[in-house]
């Protein structure tokens, strides 16, 4: 069989819709500056297969079950198969390239994977010799270059974590390192280990600033006061 030509594989990367904004020539200006970029894990993350496609894995801040980036047709989500390692935040990465759903792109990238969002492909300090890239998959709705550093800071940091990670106790850097939640644990900490909540809620008991965070459409919560964990369901 003949290879399809560009234009044809273009055609049918139009038929998924890119759920990223951001203009050609920031885009463009974003993949030569990120491109060899050093950075650090700035949370934990787990590394998984990427839905079937072997020639890439995923790093994600959530273990595979709680994954939202591909729904089946009855809307419950795909798991990009399951966990095979948890990376401790401050291990090193290098960018080897930041790539933007153009219609081209989509339609290089196998049929079932997150094919309409951006993609941050990284080369993860201790993954296994000779591993395929790591692909980080950014939020959809990005608009501008802005927002895109943004959201590649907020999980690769140009600093490294580890002078905050060792001023925790070893029971909580333990925890981190397994993706897990204990009490007492500090907010910071909390972030470290579970990532960015869905949702924050606030109270005031007394005069003790009381948080909520709600992760997994409301499946994992985790209760502070005064920044440290007192309760998790």
């Amino acid at each position: 069989m003949k290879p399809l030509l560009p234009g044809v594989l273009a055609l049918l990367g139009a038929c998924a819709t890119s759920q990223v904004f951001v203009p050609p020539d920031q885009a463009s200006a974003l993949q030569r500056s990120y491109t060899g970029e050093e950075r650090f894990m700035r949370i934990a993350f787990y590394g998984t297969p990427f839905f079937g496609d072997s020639t890439k894995k995923l790093l994600s801040p959530v273990s595979p079950d709680q994954l939202r980036l591909l729904n089946n047709p009855d809307g419950s989500a795909v798991s990009p198969g399951p966990s095979e390692r948890v990376f401790a935040p401050g291990t090193p990465v290098r960018i080897l390239k930041v790539e933007f759903p153009t219609a081209y792109a989509m339609s290089e990238r196998v049929l079932y994977t997150p094919r309409t969002l951006a993609w941050v492909y990284l080369d993860v300090a201790g993954a296994a010799k000779q591993s395929p890239p790591y692909v980080l998959v950014l939020r959809p709705g990005l608009k501008d270059e802005n927002e895109v550093k943004t959201e590649v800071d907020r999980y690769l940091s140009k600093d490294d974590p580890k002078p905050m990670l060792e001023a925790f106790s070893e029971a909580v850097r333990a925890a981190i390192g397994e993706k897990k939640a204990i009490v007492d644990m500090p907010a910071d900490a909390l972030e470290m280990a579970w990532g960015y909540p869905e949702r924050k809620k606030f109270e005031l008991d007394g005069n003790v600033k009381q948080e909520t965070w709600s992760y997994a459409d409301g499946k994992r919560l985790a209760v502070l006061r005064d920044g440290r964990v007192t309760l998790l369901k």
